[in-house]
């Protein structure tokens, strides 16, 4: 069993220290989605929610939110991010978000774009929720990640 990085020798939780690797150019991508009923769907679609148009709002939210997951996510490193995208698009049952997100740097980037996808997702929950009281998000996963020497 490995053991996990971010704890100490007496399990307290610690940032774990990478000044001592080499840059590497990061990649990682995430992928979620929001269940939402038909009638949702269809204000979704047609740009008639109050709030605006939700899926260009998720999109630009999921972009700032990787921006600051070192803001959200304790011992997460401040990473100078070269590329954030995040994409939501309308499918049968809901809305799929997924993102990209690159850097050359020290540690990976898999974090900012898991929490792209997951504010991106809120962001619709929030816009939405008037109309649909059964929304349910599911499945936020990493699914890919790559480290590729500079």
């Amino acid at each position: 069993m490995k053991n996990l990085s971010h704890l100490d020798e007496q399990n307290k939780p610690k940032m774990v220290d990478v000044t001592d690797k080499e840059e590497s150019y990061r990649i990682a991508q995430a992928r979620g989605s929001i269940l939402i009923n038909r009638e949702t769907i269809n204000l979704i679609v047609e740009n008639k929610t109050k709030k605006g148009n939700v899926l260009i709002t998720a999109e630009l939210a999921g972009v700032q939110a990787a921006k600051k997951t070192w803001d959200l996510i304790p011992l997460c490193h401040n990473l100078i991010l070269s590329k954030v995208q995040v994409e939501a698009r309308v499918i049968d049952d809901g809305v799929e978000v997924t993102s990209e997100v690159k850097c050359i740097g020290q540690t990976g980037v898999e974090m900012e774009a898991l929490t792209a996808v997951s504010i991106a997702l809120l962001t619709i929950y929030d816009m939405c929720k008037a109309a649909d009281k059964g929304m349910i998000i599911r499945e936020v996963k990493l699914i890919k990640k790559e480290k590729t020497k500079r």
